[in-house]
């Protein structure tokens, strides 16, 4: 995709599921971590998950992220 002034910046795609309770340490680890100030720092979308299961085991819910 192109920046400002036509500059690609190479892109990358985060998955992260956490407890309620941990989205707010998670988005500000990632903001401070990632942040320099230019252009290309990214975005960070929050968006519910209504279900998760791991293939594995069979297990559903809270005990397939835990």
């Amino acid at each position: 995709l192109l920046g400002t002034k036509g500059r690609l910046y190479p892109k990358r795609v985060i998955s992260v599921v956490v407890d309620d309770g941990q989205v707010d340490t998670v988005v500000k680890t990632l903001m401070d971590v990632n942040k320099t100030g230019q252009p290309g720092d990214g975005k960070i979308f929050v968006m519910p998950v209504a279900d998760s299961f791991r293939v594995r085991t069979g297990e559903a819910g809270q005990e397939a992220i835990a």
